[in-house]
């Protein structure tokens, strides 16, 4: 299976690091933290990516054509020109397509985008902007056997975000969330897709190929009109994370991570 990264947003609420580089590219213990959710990935056998690249895109194609200098040793022999000779090369098995979808494009219209390089399988879609101890084969085996088009991962983190009402394992709507709701939210694993700038999203999903076609253009935003529908047709099934999760909308969330990150990092699943 694939894992599509939606990675174009602009990154307005952490302005103060976005205004350099593109969000996923904001660094957490001197790695992206886009790097951070590939491993999470690749430590459950998912090491092929489609990253969805939008404002500052280029920033994300530069960091992967030189991935693999980066982590090698290398001599460089002027004798002879230009020659280079790669001794150790530690890199992962991770095969890596960026599409340009766009500097305005919404999540919807940026998987939208990405569909040509998805082929008629099943496919995870996450933010770049957040980190978890999601265990990804549970959350497949849980999508595959509620049955449904999409599989949204939801947590429950204390204050800010809108939540989704859940029925038997399915999501039977979205409401804003009021300060005294401690209720379930997207948390961004879909076995399918998620969004950056809408209330409570986390980033991970899983989703049919089917639900393409809820996806009509540019201006689609995957975590409305998709979504809400696909749970109004009793399609959106929910699984519920109880473990770590954590966004990195702004400046403090990214310290938050670094501390953490020095404490052992609880996403740190690949090591473990």
């Amino acid at each position: 299976m694939k894992a599509v990264i939606l990675a174009g947003g602009f990154g307005t609420r952490i302005a103060e690091e976005s205004h350099l580089r593109p969000k996923p590219m904001i660094e957490i213990g001197g790695k992206p933290i886009l790097w951070h959710i590939m491993k999470i990935f690749s430590a459950y056998g998912v090491t092929d990516f489609v990253i969805c690249c939008g404002y500052k895109g280029y920033y994300i194609k530069e960091y992967f054509s030189h991935y693999a200098l980066h982590h090698s040793d290398v001599t460089f022999d002027f004798r002879k020109g230009t020659e280079m000779i790669i001794h150790h090369r530690q890199t992962e098995p991770w095969q890596v397509t960026l599409v340009d979808t766009g500097l305005h494009t919404m999540t919807g219209g940026r998987v939208k985008r990405a569909a040509p390089y998805l082929g008629e399988e099943r496919f995870f879609v996450t933010y770049g902007d957040g980190v978890a101890d999601v265990d990804i084969t549970k959350l497949l085996a849980f999508h595959e056997k509620m049955g449904k088009k999409a599989t949204m991962t939801v947590v429950q983190p204390a204050g800010r975000f809108g939540t989704a009402e859940i029925e038997e394992g399915c999501v039977r709507a979205f409401r804003e969330k009021a300060d005294s709701d401690s209720g379930w939210i997207n948390g961004g694993f879909l076995v399918g897709v998620t969004p950056e700038d809408f209330p409570g999203n986390g980033g991970f999903l899983v989703l049919e190929p089917s639900v393409l076609s809820y996806l009509k253009g540019d201006e689609t935003i995957l975590e409305q009109e998709p979504l809400s529908t696909l749970a109004a047709e009793g399609e959106l099934s929910a699984y519920q994370h109880r473990g770590f999760w954590q966004c990195m909308d702004t400046l403090r969330d990214k310290e938050k991570l670094e501390q953490l990150w020095k404490e052992g990092a609880p996403w740190r699943i690949w090591e473990k």
